[in-house]
């Protein structure tokens, strides 16, 4: 908690922004925009996320927009910023007024690699919903053909990063979320920073990663390429580096393994591939991964290891 807040309010403020997002109605945007400007970097992470989520639920653009803006552009914690960014691309066209401030963060050295990468998608996002908005281009379904409109569009590329109309939409949410919830039913491993995994492996990674402060996501979706999306065990933001725990020798999991290492190196993403065999020396081995991958701006975030552990 990097505020001054007081821990109960800090841990309530955060519940609640937890819950508004999940409960997807438009009405609690005044509330969200009053998280937004909490002192709490992770208060407004997660009020931002929340209302990028409304953008298909009927919330009104343009106050949306008006609340985003700032910490998309403006806040001082990158994770932040970046989450912002991902939910104001989400109202479209409404966020075009920002289209100049978004190109120059794509285009900011200064800025986390991640957050110019959230900007550069923000503007190509925007910048197609104004030209369908205008009717100079069209777009048809991936799945069926049918050529979609701008609210379908959005939608669809909010969710999936995909071209869906609304009945293709409903059958791949419904057979994503019912694959979720089976991932989600077997996370049933406690780790001491109060995740659930699905591994002993995936609980050693995620306690290592805790117990030196580097700031990761735990199975969280991601688009890496065109149409495609996979869930890394774990993305570090601060380093954008992934790992992947790769903990199982069955014939169709390692096939699965192929195709989704072949997504990252096709996409460029730097990652970190770790098996059963590396848990004994799990602290060694991902201090010396960490520390060849880390780019030079992220590299005081990465633990030195001693001098018999330096490749």
């Amino acid at each position: 908690m990097n505020s001054n807040m007081d821990l109960k309010q800090h841990h309530e403020c955060v519940q609640r922004a937890i819950a508004l997002g999940r409960a997807n109605d438009p009405t609690a945007l005044p509330e969200l925009t009053r998280l937004l400007k909490m002192p709490s970097a992770e208060i407004r992470r997660l009020a931002a996320s929340a209302i990028g989520k409304l953008s298909g639920f009927g919330a009104d653009p343009e106050v949306a927009v008006v609340a985003l803006a700032p910490a998309a552009l403006g806040d001082p914690h990158p994770q932040t910023k970046q989450y912002a960014l991902k939910a104001l691309k989400a109202y479209g066209a409404a966020a075009s007024p920002h289209l100049d401030d978004l190109r120059d963060a794509a285009a900011n050295p200064e800025e986390k690699e991640y957050v110019r990468l959230a900007a550069a998608s923000a503007v190509k996002t925007i910048e197609e919903a104004v030209r369908i908005q205008e009717g100079s281009a069209q777009h048809g379904c991936q799945r069926c053909g049918r050529i979609v409109a701008q609210d379908e569009y959005a939608r669809a590329q909010k969710m999936f990063q995909r071209t869906l109309c609304d009945n293709c939409f409903d059958e791949t949410y419904i057979k994503r979320r019912n694959f979720d919830t089976r991932v989600e039913v077997s996370k049933t491993i406690p780790t001491t920073d109060g995740k659930l995994v699905q591994s002993g492996g995936e609980k050693a990674i995620t306690e290592w990663l805790a117990a030196h402060g580097i700031a990761y996501r735990y199975d969280d979706r991601l688009r890496i390429l065109e149409g495609r999306q996979v869930r890394p065990d774990f993305y570090l933001p601060e380093l954008d580096v992934y790992i992947e725990y790769w903990g199982m020798d069955t014939l169709d999991y390692q096939i699965g393994m192929l195709i989704k290492k072949q997504m990252y190196q096709h996409a460029g993403k730097r990652l970190i591939s770790l098996y059963p065999k590396d848990l004994s020396c799990l602290d060694t081995l991902l201090k010396q991964k960490l520390a060849l991958l880390a780019r030079p701006e992220s590299a005081a975030a990465v633990p030195t290891p001693h001098a018999e552990e330096k490749l």
